[in-house]
């Protein structure tokens, strides 16, 4: 097992796969909720209600599991985070009632945190010059698994089953547990503040740091806006004129393969240029795009094509506005991270409730104006800030 706090070519790419398979647990039963209500002879709505503990064990992971990252040996710690969404996955299975798919879809999601874990990882071991670029690669990660869960989940549940699926998943998750222990640095974080001590300190760490704190805004503010689309968009091809199936709703998801590069590129160009001129660009085209978009739907090309900027935008600005935050602290990152993607995912919660609604208060193209000024507004947040980008290597006191 690697000993030292390099990040070889290698070990990125495998940190960049282990992060999509584990946030790819937490999405592979949303297409198969049908399928599984038939099974455990329950409603679609207790199932849709047994689900959404996945979100909150994901908060959860956020707040507690992740700030380990800065204390214990990658290896071990993702090892046992997979092995445990593995034992998870395969309960999973087995499930005969809502309750109980509910208590395993909590842990489930708790440990799918590993992505975050992961990312802190990568801003405490990357050399300072290359930080940005190796978050572009495991976040490239993060967003391959968000789509890949729905696909993959969706299409294993036709061949095999949905408790198939969810073994086949636990099965993936047990071999990247081996994998860690193979291929991450086992070299411990040098932090001295204990586990208790460190979640103490998290709710401080938004108050008293202002790099953290306006990361943290602006992010949720374009994260809303992300969710507000998406969950907008979906009611709103789901209505009359359109009146598409849920499938084919679904296959609008593959524009977000666009996140995928443009988390890479964006990297590599935050460590070029700054995280601020990155972060502005993202948004102006991800703030065009809504705004386009909102007028576009008839149109399935133009739709598409929006979306792909959408994306694109929104993810760059994301890679550049993280890499912010994990340079606050470089030696102990992992608690800042934390707290940066409790507020980020809170965002995007309250824009996913709001966009399925908007869309029946207001209609899509008032949905999408909003959006749009909702990443208007953390542009602004950019622009008024001197520099994007926080000193590498500054210690922040408890």
């Amino acid at each position: 097992m690697p000993t030292g706090t390099a990040l070889r070519g290698s070990v990125v790419l495998f940190m960049s796969l282990a992060a999509a398979l584990g946030t790819a647990a937490l999405y592979p039963l949303q297409p198969a909720i049908g399928a599984v209500a038939d099974s455990i002879g329950t409603s679609i709505a207790a199932v849709g209600f047994a689900l959404a503990c996945g979100p909150v064990g994901y908060l959860v992971g956020l707040g507690l599991l992740v700030p380990l990252a800065d204390r214990y040996s990658p290896a071990r710690l993702f090892a046992i985070q997979f092995g445990v969404l593995a034992v998870a996955s395969a309960a999973c299975a087995t499930v005969d009632s809502a309750w109980q798919l509910g208590l395993v879809i909590g842990v489930v999601g708790a440990c799918s945190a590993v992505g975050a874990g992961l990312s802190s990882v990568a801003g405490r071991l990357a050399p300072p010059r290359r930080r940005a670029t190796i978050l572009g690669i495991v976040t490239a990660g993060i967003s391959a698994g968000i789509l890949a869960g729905r696909i993959v989940g969706g299409w294993l549940t036709d061949e095999i089953g949905w408790r198939g699926m969810q073994l086949a998943f636990a099965g993936a998750c047990a071999c990247v547990a081996l994998g860690c222990l193979a291929a991450l640095p086992t070299t411990r974080g040098t932090t001295d503040r204990g586990y208790l001590a460190t979640l103490r300190s998290l709710p401080g760490l938004l108050a008293r740091d202002a790099t953290l704190r306006i990361a943290a805004i602006r992010g949720a503010l374009w994260f809303f806006a992300f969710c507000a689309v998406w969950s907008g968009l979906a009611v709103a091809l789901a209505e009359p004129p359109f009146s598409y199936s849920a499938e084919r709703i679904g296959l609008y998801a593959l524009a977000g393969l666009s996140g995928i590069a443009a988390t890479r590129i964006a990297g590599v160009w935050t460590d070029r240029v700054g995280p601020r001129r990155v972060i502005l660009i993202g948004l102006a085209l991800a703030g065009s795009a809504a705004l386009v978009v909102g007028g576009t739907l008839t149109s399935t090309a133009g739709t598409l094509i929006c979306l792909v900027l959408f994306d694109a935008g929104l993810f760059a600005a994301q890679v550049a506005n993280q890499s912010t935050v994990l340079a606050i602290d470089a030696a102990s990152p992992a608690r800042f991270n934390s707290v940066y993607m409790l507020v980020y995912f809170v965002g995007g919660s309250l824009g996913t409730a709001f966009g399925a609604a908007a869309v029946a208060w207001f209609g899509w193209t008032a949905t999408a104006t909003i959006a749009a000024l909702a990443i208007g507004v953390a542009a602004i947040f950019v622009a008024a800030t001197s520099s994007g980008s926080a000193p590498a290597g500054r210690h922040q006191e408890p």
